[in-house]
Formats: structure tokens, C-alpha cells, sequence
């Protein structure tokens, strides 16, 4: 897999997603394939007990899990979510991924501009 200056991986190339990125023990590791002013995508993967701490952002964030299971805290409420599965972190909304043992996923920001208004 190649990439650019960008880290981003390379366009008009077809990849297998849980592929460009490996476990590393005690590590989360975060590979960029799209970064743009309006958002970007990326992927991770999560050692066994490796997660993110609780964080807000004031952007939408789309997470989906493509490689075992863990735990989306929203706001206080849990979410398992395994292989497939998918949800919507609002903006502004308190959240935390708790790993249920090694995991892959996808993280999309959206910048919608709201914050602008604030």
C-alpha cells in the first residue's frame, strides 16, 4: 500500500480495509485515508485492552467497527457494537470506545460548520 506526503492512502486504488492497518501490542494505532477541511476518514486498530479516553468534539462522527467488538460510551450510555455494526456520535455529546479484546474501525468526522455558529 502506498501513500502520499499526505499519509493519506493512495486514491483511485482499490484496498482491502481491515488490511491497511496491523495490531500492535498495547497500542492504538490511526492510519489516514482521506483528510479533507470538511473532515477526514481514518482507520484504527485497538491491542487488546487499548481504547480512547472520554473526549467531545463539537463535529458528527460516524464509527463503525470492521474487526471485533467494543464499547461506544454516548453521553454515559454504553453501545457494544461488533464486526458490521455502526453508529452516530453527535457533536458535542461526551464519548469514550472501551475495547471488548483486539478491534478494527473506521472513524469518519463530518465538519459541518455548526460550530462556526456557536
Amino acid at each position: 500500500m502506498d501513500t502520499k506526503d499526505t499519509g493519506e492512502v493512495e486514491k483511485s486504488m482499490a484496498l482491502i480495509t481491515i488490511e491497511i492497518i496491523e495490531y500492535v501490542p498495547n497500542s492504538v494505532v490511526i492510519k489516514t485515508i482521506l483528510k479533507k477541511s470538511t473532515g477526514n476518514i481514518s482507520v484504527m486498530s485497538f491491542d487488546a485492552g487499548e481504547g480512547l479516553t472520554e473526549k467531545t468534539t463539537p463535529f458528527d462522527t460516524f464509527a463503525q467497527i470492521i474487526e471485533g467488538k467494543a464499547n461506544i460510551i454516548i453521553s454515559g450510555k454504553s453501545h457494544l457494537l461488533e464486526t458490521g455494526q455502526s453508529i452516530v456520535i453527535p457533536a458535542h455529546a461526551s464519548n469514550r470506545i472501551e475495547p471488548n479484546g483486539r478491534f478494527k474501525m473506521i472513524m469518519t468526522v463530518i465538519k459541518s460548520g455548526f460550530e462556526d455558529m456557536m
